[in-house]
This record gives structure tokens, sequence and C-alpha cells, in this order.
């Protein structure tokens, strides 16, 4: 008796074409969906670095009321208030509160890669930097000891107070921005929140992504102030 071994049948053409039909339906859900995992973790390292230069400045705002010194306070209430963002990092550098290198790596982002020279301590001066080139993915507002807790300490640089999200040339682009305030909140928000329109009342909006430096409780003005510490 002849025993007839069973030979492993083929894929056909159509069965291949299924196949392969389904792996691109599942590639076309499964790349927006890392894409966006992506940006939602590399905005939160931005967040993190956010919350270091939050924790840098209120730990001088703290000595400083503790001590009586003038010089270590709130941006807005420091004798020479700063007018840029560099003048600003070299009085954390100058108090010792931040360091060149660290501050050009929380600055920067995918994006914005912030570059500077850093000029050594000396025996008669503090380190300092100098901002050359590049851009910084957060900026400054000229916040003050009697701003509530809510106030916008720093932003993303895509984000304009209560203005909708333009991507051109910014870091993040629309796809979200993040905002730390003077109480040390800090959060990640989408394109939708940026403005009083995506939620229930000018309270709200106020309480959750916070108030601009001089705002009242439930009167929105749109656009950063006058003077907003960035690079360039």
């Amino acid at each position: 008796m002849t025993i007839k071994a069973n030979k492993p049948s083929a894929f056909t053409l159509i069965e291949l074409l299924v196949v392969i039909a389904i792996i691109a339906i599942l590639a076309a859900f499964a790349v927006p969906a890392l894409t966006s995992a992506l940006a939602k973790g590399q905005m939160t390292g931005t967040m993190n670095n956010a919350r270091q230069l939050y924790i840098a400045q209120f730990q001088m705002s703290n000595d400083g009321a503790a001590t009586g010194d003038a010089t270590s306070a709130w941006p807005g209430d420091l004798p020479v208030v700063p007018g840029t963002l560099e003048a600003y990092l070299n009085v954390l550098l100058g108090k010792g509160y931040l360091k060149g290198a660290d501050a050009l790596k929380l600055l920067s982002a995918p994006g914005a890669n912030l570059v500077g020279n850093i000029t050594p301590a000396g025996t008669a001066n503090p380190e300092s930097i100098t901002l050359t080139a590049g851009r910084s993915a957060l900026k400054v507002y000229l916040v003050q000891d009697s701003n509530p807790a809510t106030t916008i300490f720093a932003c993303t640089q895509n984000y304009v107070y209560d203005t909708a999200l333009a991507g051109a040339n910014q870091p993040y682009g629309t796809k979200g921005f993040i905002v730390v305030k003077k109480g040390g909140d800090a959060a990640i928000f989408r394109e939708g929140q940026a403005t009083t329109a995506g939620w229930t009342s000018p309270v709200i909006f106020q309480t959750q992504i916070g108030m601009k430096p001089g705002d009242t409780e439930g009167n929105v003005v749109g656009g950063d102030p006058a003077t907003t510490l960035k690079y360039p």
C-alpha cells in the first residue's frame, strides 16, 4: 500500500492580498496613535522642564521673602525687571539657582534647540549666559508675588494667551500646549482648550489654564502681556 504524504498547501493570491490589506488597515490605525503617543511623551518632558524652571524661581523668591533680599524675587518684582529671557536667566544663574548648561536644556525641546555661550564663574563674577541662536521652547510671564496662584508663570511658545494655537515654526504646533502656574501646577492642554470658547465660562478657563498677570477674575483679555520673556 502506498502512503501519500500530505503536501502543505500554499497561500492563494487572493489570501495574500487579503492579509496585505488587513496589515495596511491596522497600520493606518496604528501610525496616528503612535505619533500622538510620541508627541505626548515629548510634551511631558517639556512640562517637566517647565516645572524645573519654576522650582528654581520658587526657591529664589522664597529665599528672598525669608531674608528680605529684594534681588531674589518673582520676575515682575525684581528691582530691575528683566526685559529679555537672557536677562532673566542671568538673575537665576547669578544667584546660583540654575546652571547655564541646565538652563539651555530646560528651555529646549524637539523643534526648539536653544543655543548660548556660557561664561564660567570667576572670582569677581557669577556664571552667566549669552543666548546666540535657536528658539526657547518656553516663555516666561512677569508674575509678581501679589498675583494669585493661578497666574501663568511659563508656557510653551506656541501658546498666545486666549488665542487659537498657531502651528507655524513653533514647537508642538497645534498638537497642544503646556502651562505652569505661579502656584506650581503644570499641565498639558489640547488645541481646543486654548481659548475661552473651549470652556464653559471665563472663570473656569482662568482656573484651569491660568490668569494673565494683571487680569481680574472673570475678565479674560487675549494676547500675551506687553513684556513676555522668550527667545528670539
